[in-house]
C-alpha cells in the first residue's frame, strides 16, 4: 500500500479527485497518511478532515527563519513514514534537502504541457494569462517528478485541453482542471502504486 502526503496551499480541488478516485477505485493499493498545508486558512484542510485524513499546517510564518521551516516541514513529512509525496498546488518552494530525502518520490501537478508556460513566475492563474497573451491553441496540464530545478524533473504524463476563442484566464484555468489535472494526477499516482513508473537516465518508463 502506497502511502502518501498530500501538499496543499488553497482550496484542494486536486486532492477531492485524489481522494474521489481513491474511493471509486480509479486509484488502487494507495492511501493519503496526511494532508500538509503552508496555509492554516485552506480549504484543503477541511476537505481532508472530512474524509477522516489527517490534516495539519506548516507555515513560514511559525518560524524566524526558512531553514527552521524547511526543517519542519521535512521533519512533519519523515513522521508520517510516507511512500510519495504529492504537490497538489503547493505553492511553496520545496526544499533541496527534501528533494534529495525523497527522490523520484515528489511529484507535481502543472497546469500547462511542460516545457511551455512553466519555470519561475509561471504558477496559478499566471500561466493561463501566458497562454492566451501568447495566443496558442492547445494547453494542458503535467504530472512530473520534482528535482531541484523548477517544472524540470522527468514528465510522467500530460494531457491536452483545447484552448477556445473567448476564453479568460479563469474559464480556461476551470477547463485544464476539469480536462486534465483531476484526470492525469490521480492515474499517474495509480501508475506508481501498482509499480508501473520508473526513472531511467531522467526519463520516465511507464510498463504496460
Amino acid at each position: 500500500m502506497l502511502k502518501l502526503a498530500v501538499c496543499v496551499s488553497g482550496g484542494g480541488t486536486n486532492l477531492q479527485a485524489i481522494m474521489d478516485a481513491i474511493d471509486n477505485g480509479a486509484i488502487t493499493n494507495a492511501k493519503i497518511e496526511v494532508v500538509i498545508s503552508n496555509n492554516a486558512n485552506a480549504y484543503a484542510l477541511e476537505r481532508a478532515k472530512s474524509r477522516g485524513i489527517e490534516a495539519v499546517c506548516v507555515s513560514p510564518k511559525q518560524f524566524a527563519e526558512r531553514a527552521e521551516f524547511n526543517k519542519a516541514l521535512l521533519e512533519k513529512i519523515d513522521s508520517y513514514g510516507v511512500d510519495l509525496v504529492v504537490l497538489a498546488g503547493f505553492l511553496v518552494v520545496i526544499p533541496p534537502e527534501m528533494i534529495r530525502a525523497y527522490q523520484n518520490r515528489i511529484i507535481n501537478i502543472h497546469p500547462s504541457l511542460i516545457p511551455s508556460f512553466c519555470g519561475t513566475g509561471y504558477y496559478g492563474l499566471k500561466v493561463h494569462e501566458g497562454v492566451l497573451a501568447r495566443g496558442v491553441r492547445v494547453t494542458g496540464a503535467t504530472v512530473h517528478f520534482v528535482d531541484e530545478g523548477t517544472d524540470t524533473g522527468p514528465i510522467i504524463l500530460q494531457k491536452a485541453v483545447e484552448v477556445l476563442q473567448d476564453d479568460t484566464p479563469e474559464v480556461l484555468q476551470r477547463r485544464v482542471m476539469e480536462q486534465a489535472e483531476w484526470i492525469i494526477m490521480p492515474k499517474a499516482i495509480d501508475l506508481i502504486a501498482n509499480g508501473k513508473v520508473s526513472v531511467e537516465d531522467g526519463h520516465v518508463r511507464i510498463a504496460e
